[in-house]
């Protein structure tokens, strides 16, 4: 009875921590993809070769990993790319930028962190797999 509650308990936070990071990439791919001219743009600015493919690269991993994160399909090979992915957007995207201006910089530093601390969890996710409430659970 207890360990059958630890399971329902685990599996009900790892789908949870699924459907969190869910609303981080999916939306974030989604955002990237419906205005990719402003993120080739972007991409452009921080010195990345080819920004339009970066662009489309990006919007569509981000977008294909969340929905595997979700669905807890491939969950640990997901949560693994994104979790490198998170760590390469944090040294590209946010490490050292801001400039002179202290608002942009801290801002920046944050978003670096964070990055960090997403990959970290993500890394828990690739550790632990999806859960049981999940496709690959039902492969298994």
């Amino acid at each position: 009875m207890v360990a059958a509650m630890r399971n329902l308990a685990s599996d009900a936070l790892l789908l949870t921590g699924r459907l969190l990071v869910g609303a981080l990439f999916i939306p974030a791919g989604t955002a990237t993809l419906s205005n990719i001219a402003a993120s080739a743009g972007y991409f452009g600015e921080l010195g990345l070769p080819l920004p339009l493919f970066a662009a489309w690269g990006v919007g569509l991993f981000e977008l294909m990993a969340g929905i595997l994160i979700v669905a807890g399909w491939m969950t640990r090979p997901a949560a693994l790319a994104l979790s490198i992915f998170s760590v390469t957007a944090a040294y590209i995207g946010h490490q050292g930028l801001g400039g002179e201006d202290a608002v942009l910089r801290f801002m920046h530093e944050q978003a670096f962190r964070k990055d960090i601390a997403i990959a970290g969890g993500l890394l828990f996710l690739t550790a632990a797999g999806a859960g049981g409430w999940s496709v690959d659970a039902r492969r298994n």
